[in-house]
């Protein structure tokens, strides 16, 4: 029995390897962050110089290159783009919302099917920081971006607060909320960070603006 399942391992193995094999030649596609008003660029891996490249987007050719003609960009990207012909690189200069998409490269020099999703963000403006308080002396603080206008991508933003050591803080029911306990140090700041893939933002708000000033010392003292 020994003997006569050696031959069927084998075949196992090699039909796992002809499978990763088959699998490398299929897809190898990324997800791309560029900021807006700047650049990208999307790397090739295991390309061999060639004698066309084409990028696409959404299947409409973005630059084409080739031995005979030359480089040719096209539509909204003539004289934004730059292609490397030898490793088939392409970047592209004073991103708008409007490049967002798909774009592929088509070449014989590629093994893989390189697929590049390009998100174009904005860094996110400064948050208004706000709070208020409740019948059992805690104190709930809110972060919101207030500017009109701004292209909010709810799962690209990301909210996180700093509280000082002495500041008890626990999160809201949203991530752009916090608690705050009344028996923290009120003399203290809170920072409420909004960020995204690219950048990163911050407003703080000082803890003793939350609460009476008469009263501050006798609810939020250090001890029960």
């Amino acid at each position: 029995m020994a003997a006569g399942s050696a031959p069927g391992w084998a075949l196992g193995v090699l039909g796992v390897v002809y499978l990763f094999l088959k699998l490398d030649f299929i897809s190898c596609s990324q997800e791309i962050y560029g900021a807006m008003n700047g650049n990208v660029t999307f790397y090739v891996s295991k390309f061999q110089p060639s004698t066309e490249i084409i990028w696409k987007k959404e299947k409409n050719k973005v630059v084409e290159w080739d031995t005979q003609s030359g480089l040719e960009a096209f539509q909204s990207f003539k004289d934004r783009v730059y292609l490397d012909i030898g490793s088939g690189n392409l970047t592209i200069t004073r991103l708008t919302k409007s490049d967002e998409g798909l774009y592929e490269l088509e070449s014989p020099g590629v093994r893989n099917k390189s697929e590049f999703h390009l998100k174009v963000i904005a860094p996110p403006p400064s948050p208004s920081t706000f709070c208020s308080l409740s019948d059992d002396g805690n104190i709930t603080l809110t972060c919101e971006i207030m500017e009109a206008g701004y292209d909010i991508d709810g799962n690209l933003l990301q909210y996180s607060w700093e509280c000082p050591p002495t500041v008890q803080c626990h999160r809201g029911l949203s991530p752009s909320e916090a608690y705050v306990l009344k028996k923290s140090d009120l003399s203290q700041n809170v920072q409420c960070i909004v960020s995204n893939p690219l950048f990163r933002t911050s407003a703080s708000i000082s803890l003793s603006t939350c609460v009476p000033e008469d009263n501050t010392r006798h609810r939020f003292s250090g001890t029960s």
